[in-house]
């Protein structure tokens, strides 16, 4: 009975009736595991995999090199293998090389690669072994890798961590990850629904030789085939009877016998009727005629067009299919079951679903290693037999040996570009990719283990398209459901979760011969109609068609008998996909699987009894997946499992077990304690930050000579941890220190998350880090026999010291460890040689070569201090030397901090000890926090975790946050209480500025905080005057640069708004890129040094300031033929006429004081002046009188030339010397200027001309319109474009071209000096003659006399005077004539003194002349 109350008496009656048996330690088997598989592992498997296995099968393939030139030569391949990795020292002096002399040597750790052959030279054979062909680069921990199978202690002789994951590659001396690619998996049928809702298949065949895509399409009910190297779609019945079935029932029998499947198909089979093909040869014919030519250099025998279309099905149409010796048998049945896919799938809509993670292969870095290399192989091989074709023709005495032809330069330079730049394009699959390595972050330990681990989609990141960023639930377990970055890589990166492991390809032979005995029988002993049975199901290898079997529940079962009892390998997959009545049986690589263990009869397979075994290390994880206990499961087979999550929750239907709940989450998701206690996007955020934390990053971190390396001085492990944090390692190279925390409110510099720290803290060395740089220099020898030298530093001639900048050099001019170095100082103090290629033949004597300085000098806002100096030389015999430079750092106000929760904050204050709060045993809280981080953010687990660490440190041990599980609240408040604390971790706190006890308890405990890499002594830039950029002339952007902070356009709009525009114009050109250019006010285009090179003169050249930028956007539109002119008014000028509407609008008094001395030209229906008929121009005489002014009140334009001409001279001379009243008819048009102001249509009222005398009157008006740029204006005449075209072409012959009308005025009338009539003025005045008359003028004269009656500064010429103004035919319209200047004016005609022509004239243009 003791014994029985031993075992059972610490049991509850709940635990002693539970009718299962828990195993309490069975996430033991998680260590087990990621000893094996995980993490890091699958990259390794996949290298291993690669280099051991793939690499031979690649050589294989092109195992043998002949040459056309001579039949009998050959090179034929017997082996490959990778070596170790050495460095070649000197002419073929190697010797091993450990990873971290890579490191610091900047060279590439790589093996070489070495190979068997055999071959001809004359006509005997040899066999030479190992004749290296070039280098590999090797992944560290791998196989070939110095480190594998290494204790700690060896580890550290080679100055390497035991703890660093491996599964990267150094690549000249720089760290780089292969990520692993996401891809839809390969030679799979997709069925899926185009934009349009069309529903096709779709087949992505790739084998090693080709690589290919087959749709099937379906247009109007009938099916097509597409490919890319037909020219159109073929209907599928053609490529059946291609294929060799000839027969209509044969191929019905083969699609599918039930009615619907028969009704859809119907129509497809009309299109061979249709083309009237019915045999095999026919078919072949058709097809071959749709081929696309495919241009092949070194052209073989030319094929015929049957032969063409034959290969073409045979080998490139659903390429993975084989046909051998063109039994097309296997391709005619995936055919078939392809068009019955999509006919299934048009009515239910059934489609696949493409980021279902079952349709998902992840690429490793073996595969994407074996696609390089077998690209390069086969280039290698290629060049091998050009050289061959070329050298063995020619008569030479030696006989042609490949072996001094194998160059290795090519295979080498080919693999480390692609791995250092990330670049991988294949010119053979047509495959061409970015970013597929990335540098190894090594902020901190987690960022580069959660490097190892992250998943990257080839999706575009710029597209806004939910689906392959959401969460599948066929994810669930593979991938982490936290880990994942905010922006838009969100959902397209993402991460391993713990237990994952990446399959390998396996050998497919067994599983065929094994599914062979269980009763699977082949396709081609089939007619075809027995696929569309209801109990028959197809049986799918790797996307192939293996056969079909009757009891498929019998095979799936009886395979997984034997996948247990290590028959086969134990990643084969076996699933049944019921809708399409399937089995898939799957052994190629890149597909998710993670371990669970095996339940029979509703008991786990694992007992406590195995656990105890694995513990003492009887037992480790092959021998469970050996003993059938545990088994690996991928995506899709798990869709056929039931697992259970605990084991209480085993039902008789349930077939797993979930080993343990927390490896849903990945390595960073992991560190979080109780994240499952936290709203969900806080445990992404922290997945993000946990990577930017600064601690430790290996046990070598002192050894390594990084770009950048942040550490931080007192790391601690975690008081809360969690089961991931001891499997991966974590709280032995931790990033973080657990820091006291109290939650209230402090001193108002703790809003929106800012932290307040205590000084004393600070001093005692929380958050204090160490920040690493490097600065390296080579020095390089030279064609010319010259180098690079390091001089000794300059001395001051009279202290005989060194100068400043030379401080801290030694006597050889590097630097020496453990000085200061402070900005501008120099640390290597480097000469080069002037000249460094080879001189030119006979040009000078050799002289001693000239050198000059290029110093290595420090650039940094803070002075360091020189920890080491390396001095070695690199892999091309070239000097190295590296600095290695220190600065340490306190935290300051605006350093990050974060704790694992996502609540991150920046420090807001630091606050001196004695002002800080205390509780009653003493203790100062390191952060104060303020209370309302909490409540929006629902971080739970922060709180738990407090609780935790605070009994933690009371009872000396660690507490589990674990998710799923950890400590519980309710022990953690009990351990609290009994060491005499408040179960809800509440303390009593005094104020530490008056004394006084404060109102409320605060919540009071350690919490793990994080110091991020953002500090702002990294970030604070300010700038006043500094570097321009060459092209702008603006200033440069960037911290980096010294830049200027940029005031853009938002700000811009700002200033705007606030009408602030001095600052507008000061910030954006007179700060930026102010710049004095001339400009010719004539030709509008930019001069130099006060010349105009268009107009060859200086005499309107102007000096203004414009943005540099400006002037570089003009000079750019000219040179691509683009005229930009500039237009330029001096600033103190009248407004134009055309400005006279704006100003008409405002009211009259400040109107008048607006500009005075100016007489406005208002155009339409405003209260006129009485003397001078405009709108209170405050020029005249006499004060306004409203009876007068409503007496000569009326439309302006009529009148608007005999008022002015109406005025006394004397007032006419009193509106001011200069100044025009124009012509409203024009005025509305930027006619020609004012003679001396520029303004608008000349009237006539000028005294003082100002034209040259030298040009004619007609040149004066042509030329005004030049200037002016009519080109608004049709020309004269010009009706439509259509019917005047060849009108046009003749426009100087016509009667009233400009020239012609404007001689005619010139020869007939007296023009005033000043006067000028510009082309626009003629146009409109044509276009009211054609308006009123509906015909064109008959001739120059006739078109003239019209305008010269509108005209009243034209005076005739006659010889007698007129007798003056008219008024009268103002007042009384009803008086027709003018008795003493014999003017008729009858009905509308009007009969000019010397003409015997009678022109109409509407009432409107009635002329009122002198």
């Amino acid at each position: 009975m003791d014994v029985l109350a031993e075992e059972f008496g610490t049991l509850t009656p709940e635990q002693l009736a539970a009718p299962i048996s828990t195993v309490e330690e069975k996430w033991r088997l998680l260590p087990a595991f990621l000893k094996v598989k995980g993490l890091v592992k699958q990259h390794i498997d996949s290298f291993n995999y690669f280099i051991n296995v793939e690499i031979k099968k690649i050589m294989k393939a092109n195992e043998k090199v002949t040459s056309d030139a001579d039949p009998m030569w050959y090179l034929k391949y017997l082996n490959i293998y990778v070596g170790l990795p050495d460095v070649e020292e000197s002419f073929n002096v190697t010797r091993p090389v450990s990873p971290h002399e890579c490191r610091l040597r900047d060279m590439t750790y790589s093996a070489p690669i070495t190979v068997d052959i055999e071959y001809t030279r004359g006509s005997q054979r040899i066999i030479r072994n190992a004749l290296p062909i070039g280098r590999m680069p090797i992944m560290l921990r791998s196989s070939n890798c110095v480190l594998t199978g290494k204790t700690p202690a060896e580890f550290a002789k080679l100055n390497e961590c035991p703890l660093d994951p491996g599964g990267y590659f150094i690549v000249k001396g720089v760290e780089k990850v292969i990520l692993i690619q996401e891809q839809l998996s390969k030679n799979r049928i997709i069925v899926e629904a185009d934009r349009k809702g069309a529903v096709g298949a779709s087949v992505t065949s790739s084998t090693h030789e080709k690589k290919s895509r087959t749709n099937m399409a379906v247009k109007q009910g009938r099916f097509y085939l597409r490919h890319n190297t037909l020219s159109e779609d073929i209907p599928i019945a053609i490529i059946f009877k291609a294929m060799g079935v000839e027969s209509d029932q044969e191929i019905v029998q083969m699609i599918g016998t039930e009615e619907h499947v028969m009704a859809a198909f119907g129509p497809s089979l009309e299109e061979c009727q249709k083309a009237q093909i019915f045999t095999q040869m026919q078919a072949l014919k058709y097809i071959g005629n749709k081929v696309r030519r495919q241009r092949m250099w070194g052209g073989g025998p030319k094929k015929t067009k049957i032969e063409e279309a034959r290969e073409l099905l045979a080998s490139t149409i659903l390429t993975h299919v084989p046909v051998k010796e063109f039994n097309f048998r296997a391709k005619c049945i995936y055919t078939a079951v392809m068009v019955r896919r999509v006919i299934l799938a048009q009515g239910d809509n059934k489609v696949d679903d493409r980021d279902y993670y079952g349709n998902k292969r992840l690429e490793l870095a073996g595969q994407l290693l074996s696609l390089l290399f077998e690209d390069l192989f086969k280039k290698f091989n290629s060049e091998m037999k050009k050289i061959a074709d070329q050298v063995i023709p020619k008569q030479r005495a030696a006989q042609f040996d490949v072996v001094k032809h194998m160059r290795q330069d090519q295979i080498t330079n080919g693999m480390v570009n692609a791995i250092s730049t990330g670049n991988w394009s294949l010119k053979r699959f047509k495959m061409d990719r970015q970013g597929v390595t990335q540098v190894l972050s090594r902020l901190s330990y987690i960022s580069a283990l959660g490097m190892m681990t992250r998943i990257s989609s080839q999706f575009e990141k710029t597209r806004k398209v939910s689906g392959p960023r959401s969460l599948q639930p066929s994810q669930w377990g593979m991938l982490c459901p936290s880990d994942t970055p905010e922006g838009e890589a969100c959902g397209l990166v993402k991460n391993l979760a713990l237990m994952t492991h990446i399959t390998t390809d396996m050998e497919d032979g067994p599983i065929v011969k094994l599914a062979g005995n269980l009763g699977v029988e082949d396709v081609n002993f089939l007619c075809g109609e027995e696929l569309s049975y209801p109990n028959v199901f197809l049986v799918f290898l790797n996307g192939n068609i293996l056969g079909v079997i009757r009891d498929h529940k019998k095979l799936v079962n009886t395979f997984r008998l034997m996948r247990r009892a290590g028959y086969i390998n134990e990643f084969v997959s076996i699933s049944t996909n019921l809708t399409d009545r399937c089995v898939y049986i799957s052994s190629d690589g890149g597909r998710l699987c993670r371990p669970y263990i095996i339940v029979k009869k509703q008991k786990p397979a694992v007992t406590n009894k195995h656990m105890e075994e694995l513990a003492q290390g009887y037992r480790n994880f092959e021998d469970f997946l050996h003993e059938s206990l545990v088994e690996y499961l991928d995506v899709n087979e798990e869709n056929d499992c039931n697992i259970a999550l605990y084991e209480h929750t085993i039902n008789k239907d349930t077939t797993h077990l979930e080993i343990e709940p927390f490896t849903l989450l990945g390595v960073c998701a992991g560190l979080i304690p109780y994240p499952h206690h936290n709203q969900s996007p806080r445990n992404t955020y922290q997945c993000a930050m946990g990577k930017q934390a600064m601690g430790t990053i290996g046990y070598n971190q002192r050894n390594r000579i990084d770009t950048l390396m942040y550490l931080l001085a007192y790391p601690q492990k975690p008081m809360v941890k969690t089961k991931t944090i001891e499997l991966i390692d974590f709280e032995k190279l931790p990033a973080g220190q657990n820091a006291t925390v109290a939650v209230m409110s402090y001193s108002g510099y703790d809003i929106e998350d800012a932290l307040v720290l205590n000084k004393a803290s600070l001093d005692r060395g929380f958050g204090r880090c160490l920040v690493y740089k490097n600065a390296k220099c080579t020095l390089k020898r030279y064609t010319n026999q010259t180098f690079d030298k390091v001089m000794g530093p300059i001395l001051d001639a009279a202290t005989r010291k060194p100068i400043w900048r030379h401080e801290i050099l030694d006597a050889d001019g590097i630097c020496s460890p453990g000085e200061k170095v402070q900005n501008k100082q120099v640390l290597v103090n480097k000469s080069m040689p002037t000249v460094t290629q080879i001189p030119l033949e006979g040009s000078s004597v050799a002289q001693q070569p000239q050198y000059k300085d290029v110093p290595i000098t420090y650039k940094g806002a803070t002075d360091s201090y020189i920890e080491k100096v390396m001095i070695s030389s690199n892999a091309e015999d070239a000097f190295l030397i590296k600095m290695l430079l220190r600065q340490t750092r306190r935290p300051e106000i605006g350093d990050k901090f974060s704790s694992r929760h996502g609540q991150k904050g920046v420090c807001g204050l630091i606050v001196p000890q004695e002002d800080m709060p205390f509780c009653d045993s003493g203790i100062c809280p390191d952060i104060i926090m303020n209370p309302h981080g909490f409540p929006s953010r629902m971080t739970v687990g922060k709180l738990i975790e407090l609780l935790a660490g605070k009994a933690g440190v009371l009872d000396g041990r660690f507490h589990y946050g674990t998710a799923f599980g950890g400590s519980k609240v309710k022990d953690v408040c009990e351990d609290l209480v009994r060491h005499g604390y408040n179960y809800l971790g509440k303390d009593y706190v005094t104020s530490g500025i008056t004394g006084e006890p404060l109102e409320a308890y605060v919540y009071f405990g350690p919490v793990y905080y994080q110091k991020l890499k953002h500090m702002v002594l990294d970030k604070m830039h300010a700038r006043a005057r500094g570097p321009r950029a060459v092209l702008t002339r603006q200033p440069t952007e960037g911290r980096s640069r010294d830049g200027g902070l940029r005031l853009g356009e938002m700000e811009r709009d700002c200033l705007i708004g606030y009408g602030a525009s001095m600052l507008l114009l000061e910030r954006l050109m007179i700060s930026s890129d102010a710049f004095e250019v001339d400009v010719c006010g004539q030709c509008g285009l930019l001069g130099y040094s006060g010349w105009c090179h268009y107009c060859k003169s200086s005499c309107h050249v102007s000096s203004l300031r414009i943005p540099y930028a400006c002037k570089l956007l003009f000079q750019e539109l000219q040179s691509m033929n683009i005229i930009p002119r500039l237009k330029l008014s001096k600033y103190n000028e009248p407004l134009k006429l055309s400005d006279s509407r704006n100003l008409a609008a405002l009211p009259a008094n400040s109107r008048e004081g607006a500009v005075p001395g100016h007489l406005w030209h208002i155009r339409i229906g405003l209260a006129l002046c009485w003397c001078c008929q405009t709108a209170g121009c405050g020029l005249c005489p006499k004060p306004h009188n409203p009876a007068e002014e409503a007496k000569v009140r009326q439309p302006v334009g009529e009148h608007w030339a005999l008022t002015t001409r109406r005025l006394p001279l004397s007032v006419r001379r009193s509106l001011g010397d200069g100044h025009c009243a124009g012509d409203p008819q024009t005025s509305g048009f930027s006619g020609g200027a004012c003679a001396v102001h520029g303004k608008s249509m000349h009237c006539g009222l000028l005294e003082e001309p100002d034209m040259d005398s030298t040009e004619s009157w007609i040149e004066r008006c042509l030329n005004e319109s030049e200037n002016k740029r009519y080109s608004s204006h049709a020309s004269l005449g010009n009706v439509s474009n259509d019917e005047n075209e060849e009108k046009e072409n003749n426009r100087a012959s016509k009667p009233h071209s400009t020239p012609a009308t404007l001689q005619w005025l010139e020869e007939n009338y007296e023009i005033a000096e000043g006067v000028c009539i510009p082309r626009s003025a003629l146009y409109m005045h044509y276009l009211d003659f054609c308006e009123k008359n509906d015909t064109q003028p008959v001739n120059a004269a006739s078109f003239g006399k019209t305008v010269a009656l509108e005209m009243p500064c034209l005076q005739q010429k006659t010889g007698r005077d007129c007798c003056g103004p008219h008024p009268e035919l103002v007042e009384s319209e009803s008086q027709n004539a003018c008795g003493s200047c014999h003017l008729l004016q009858r009905k509308g005609l009007v009969v000019p003194r010397n003409s015997d022509t009678i022109v109409d004239s509407s009432p409107s243009s009635r002329a009122f002349h002198t």
